[in-house]
Protein backbone atom coordinates (compact mmCIF):
# COMPACT_ATOMS: atom_id res chain seq x y z
CA UNK A 1 0.00 0.00 0.00
CA UNK A 2 2.91 2.55 -0.62
CA UNK A 3 2.34 3.58 -3.47
CA UNK A 4 -1.30 4.50 -2.55
CA UNK A 5 -2.26 8.33 -1.67
CA UNK A 6 -4.17 8.42 1.61
CA UNK A 7 -7.38 8.91 -0.15
CA UNK A 8 -6.72 5.36 -1.73
CA UNK A 9 -5.18 3.82 1.42
CA UNK A 10 -8.45 4.44 3.23
CA UNK A 11 -11.22 3.57 0.68
CA UNK A 12 -9.06 0.34 0.37
CA UNK A 13 -9.14 -0.34 4.18
CA UNK A 14 -12.57 0.81 4.37
CA UNK A 15 -13.49 -1.80 1.43
CA UNK A 16 -11.58 -4.39 3.25
CA UNK A 17 -13.30 -3.90 6.52
CA UNK A 18 -16.71 -3.80 4.48
CA UNK A 19 -15.86 -7.50 2.91
CA UNK A 20 -15.00 -8.57 6.43
CA UNK A 21 -18.35 -7.49 7.85
CA UNK A 22 -19.92 -9.14 5.28
CA UNK A 23 -18.36 -12.39 6.04
CA UNK A 24 -19.40 -12.50 10.24
CA UNK A 25 -21.88 -14.82 10.83
CA UNK A 26 -25.22 -12.68 11.54
CA UNK A 27 -26.54 -15.46 14.21
CA UNK A 28 -23.71 -15.89 16.43
CA UNK A 29 -22.58 -12.63 16.37
CA UNK A 30 -25.14 -10.49 15.37
CA UNK A 31 -24.14 -7.58 17.90
CA UNK A 32 -20.98 -7.32 16.60
CA UNK A 33 -22.29 -7.23 13.18
CA UNK A 34 -24.74 -4.39 14.25
CA UNK A 35 -21.23 -2.20 15.40
CA UNK A 36 -19.54 -2.52 12.25
CA UNK A 37 -22.40 -2.27 9.82
CA UNK A 38 -23.42 1.08 11.72
CA UNK A 39 -20.21 2.71 11.79
CA UNK A 40 -20.04 2.98 15.49
CA UNK A 41 -16.84 4.62 16.64
CA UNK A 42 -14.39 2.96 19.43
CA UNK A 43 -15.75 5.57 21.74
CA UNK A 44 -19.46 5.13 21.15
CA UNK A 45 -19.12 1.24 21.07
CA UNK A 46 -17.04 2.18 24.91
CA UNK A 47 -20.14 4.51 25.83
CA UNK A 48 -22.79 1.61 25.00
CA UNK A 49 -21.21 -1.06 27.12
CA UNK A 50 -20.41 1.39 29.62
CA UNK A 51 -24.55 2.42 29.27
CA UNK A 52 -25.12 -1.23 29.45
CA UNK A 53 -23.14 -1.98 32.34
CA UNK A 54 -24.86 0.40 34.69
CA UNK A 55 -28.21 -0.27 33.72
CA UNK A 56 -26.96 -3.75 34.58
CA UNK A 57 -25.79 -3.19 37.80
CA UNK A 58 -29.01 -0.74 38.82
CA UNK A 59 -31.16 -3.88 37.33
CA UNK A 60 -29.47 -6.09 40.18
CA UNK A 61 -30.35 -3.72 42.39
CA UNK A 62 -34.16 -3.37 41.42
CA UNK A 63 -33.94 -6.82 41.38
CA UNK A 64 -32.77 -7.45 44.68
CA UNK A 65 -35.50 -4.42 45.80
CA UNK A 66 -38.23 -6.94 44.24
CA UNK A 67 -39.24 -4.85 41.72
CA UNK A 68 -41.29 -6.45 39.28
CA UNK A 69 -41.38 -4.12 36.17
CA UNK A 70 -37.96 -3.06 34.55
CA UNK A 71 -39.40 -0.96 31.78
CA UNK A 72 -38.24 2.32 33.24
CA UNK A 73 -34.43 0.71 32.68
CA UNK A 74 -35.78 -0.14 28.87
CA UNK A 75 -36.56 3.53 28.48
CA UNK A 76 -33.73 4.53 30.00
CA UNK A 77 -31.50 2.26 27.29
CA UNK A 78 -33.64 3.40 24.62
CA UNK A 79 -33.37 6.85 25.06
CA UNK A 80 -29.37 6.65 26.03
CA UNK A 81 -28.94 4.26 23.21
CA UNK A 82 -26.66 5.49 20.22
CA UNK A 83 -28.60 7.10 17.39
CA UNK A 84 -26.96 4.64 14.59
CA UNK A 85 -28.86 1.42 16.56
CA UNK A 86 -32.22 0.45 16.61
CA UNK A 87 -32.84 -0.11 20.46
CA UNK A 88 -35.05 -3.38 19.84
CA UNK A 89 -32.70 -4.55 17.38
CA UNK A 90 -29.79 -4.11 19.88
CA UNK A 91 -31.40 -5.64 22.66
CA UNK A 92 -31.59 -9.06 20.64
CA UNK A 93 -28.96 -8.69 19.55
CA UNK A 94 -26.86 -8.11 22.41
CA UNK A 95 -28.97 -11.36 24.04
CA UNK A 96 -27.96 -13.38 21.09
CA UNK A 97 -24.52 -12.61 21.47
CA UNK A 98 -24.67 -13.46 25.46
CA UNK A 99 -24.13 -9.87 27.12
CA UNK A 100 -26.13 -9.06 30.27
CA UNK A 101 -28.54 -11.81 29.65
CA UNK A 102 -30.00 -11.33 32.66
CA UNK A 103 -30.90 -7.58 31.79
CA UNK A 104 -31.94 -8.27 27.79
CA UNK A 105 -34.22 -11.14 29.37
CA UNK A 106 -35.60 -8.52 31.42
CA UNK A 107 -36.04 -6.07 28.30
CA UNK A 108 -36.96 -8.95 25.71
CA UNK A 109 -40.29 -9.56 28.50
CA UNK A 110 -41.10 -5.98 28.29
CA UNK A 111 -41.00 -5.72 24.50
CA UNK A 112 -43.17 -8.80 24.23
CA UNK A 113 -46.21 -7.28 26.84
Amino acid sequence: MLWLDDTEKFETIYFHLKLLAETIDSETYPFTKMIVENHLTRKEYEDLMQLIAKLHAEYIVQKARGYLDFSPLLVHFAGMLNIKLDPDAAIYALKQEGYYSSLMDEFVNVLKR
